[in-house]
C-alpha cells in the first residue's frame, strides 16, 4: 500500500522556522522525483521545490534563499526546511513523489504563518 505521511506544519510566526517530513512507504523511493507543492486558500496549488533522484533541486523564485528540500533515501522520507516565514508562506503544503509511470501524493499539512 503507497502512502505519503506529512509531518511538521504548523503556526509560526514571521521570520520563524518550520521543518516538514514527508514519509514514503509502498514504493521505490530512491528512484522517484520528489515535491512539495502549497496551496493557499482560494488559490492554485504550485510547486515549491523539488529534487531529483540525484539530489539536483528546483525552487520557486518566492522561496529561494529561504528554504531547503532534501532527501533521506535509508528513511524514505523528504524534507523542507523553512526559514524566515512569511505570511504569504501561509498554505496547505503537500509532498508529492512522481516517476514516469506512477505520482502519488501526500495528504497536506497546514502551515500558517501570523503574528
Amino acid at each position: 500500500q503507497v502512502q505519503l505521511v506529512e509531518s511538521g506544519g504548523g503556526l509560526a510566526q514571521p521570520g520563524g522556522s518550520l521543518r516538514l517530513s514527508c514519509t514514503a512507504s509502498g514504493f521505490d523511493f530512491s528512484r522517484y522525483k520528489l515535491g512539495w507543492y502549497r496551496q493557499a486558500l482560494g488559490k492554485q496549488r504550485e510547486l515549491v521545490a523539488l529534487i531529483l533522484s540525484t539530489g539536483t533541486t528546483r525552487y520557486v523564485d518566492s522561496v529561494k534563499g529561504r528554504f531547503t528540500i532534501s532527501r533521506d533515501n535509508n528513511k524514505n522520507t523528504v524534507y523542507l526546511e523553512m526559514n524566515n516565514l512569511k505570511p504569504e508562506d501561509t498554505a496547505v503544503y503537500y509532498c508529492n513523489a512522481d516517476s514516469i509511470q506512477y505520482e502519488y501524493w501526500g495528504q497536506g499539512t497546514q502551515v500558517t504563518v501570523s503574528s
